[in-house]
């Protein structure tokens, strides 16, 4: 069965860095586009980056747009996102997503597989 396990979460002081990862089991992702979507408490879900399957086009949302970087490895079936000069307002539930088609889009209605779900908090 299809998988998705995101890990690196933490708590992490403001201007800080963390590295989440999201590895894909029961199947190849490879030809997959992948993402990462995130929810504050009370908030909607939103988008926060993608990358096509080959890896040559990623999109952010504006918000962390200079801070955040995504990419994959597709040997290893992992996406990453490594996430810069963290701010309060980064605090979440961070979930990775899979997209059967190879295109990646900013909707989360357009994704098939979805993690569990990684806790983000920044605070000092």
């Amino acid at each position: 069965q299809a998988q998705l396990v995101e890990s690196g979460g933490g708590l992490v002081q403001p201007g800080g860095s963390l590295r989440l990862s999201c590895a894909a089991s029961g199947r190849t992702f490879s030809t997959y586009a992948r993402a990462w979507f995130r929810q504050a408490l009370g908030k909607e879900r939103e988008f926060v980056a993608a990358i096509n399957w080959v890896g040559s086009i990623t999109n952010y949302a504006d918000s962390v747009k200079g801070r955040f970087t995504i990419s994959r490895d597709n040997a290893k079936n992992t996406v990453y996102l490594q996430m810069n000069s963290l701010k309060p307002e980064d605090t979440a539930v961070y979930y990775c997503a899979a997209r059967v088609a190879g295109r990646s889009t900013t909707s989360d209605l357009t994704y098939d597989y979805w993690g569990q779900g990684t806790q983000v908090t920044v605070s000092s």
